[in-house]
């Protein structure tokens, strides 16, 4: 490939930020996150999961793209599950990598929110 073309069709997030990319299958708020989850970038994760007035949200955070998470996304995914179970609704997490399913179980987070190691799986369960 000429002049610094790249092939991977994905684009790189620089490091300190985050993207989030929602979409719905069947139902379910599906959070597509890439990058890291930070004391910086927490507040994208914690209004992407903000689902005002849905009748028994449920939703999927697809965690396969992020880098790093810090007690800062712990403290965001657990208000997420407290928020979403008393409306009824719940909150899975998907494909995280092995540096963040690290930090998932060493506080305990994967006996509070069901992680899958696939999107299908957290889908369908």
């Amino acid at each position: 490939m000429a002049g610094g073309e790249m092939a991977d069709t994905e684009h790189a997030i620089p490091a300190g930020e985050l993207s989030i990319v929602a979409s719905v299958t069947d139902g379910v708020h599906v959070l597509t996150a890439a990058g890291e989850i930070d004391h910086h970038t927490g507040g994208t994760l914690a209004q992407a999961l903000y689902l005002s007035g849905a009748p028994r949200p449920r939703v999927v955070v697809d965690l396969g793209q992020v880098t790093f998470m810090d007690s800062s996304g712990i403290n965001i995914l657990i208000n997420a599950h407290r928020t979403l179970t008393e409306a009824g609704g719940w909150i899975r997490l998907a494909r995280p990598r092995p540096a963040v399913q690290r930090v998932l179980h060493l506080v305990g987070i994967d006996t509070i929110i069901d992680c899958h190691e696939t999107l299908p799986q957290a889908l369908t369960a």
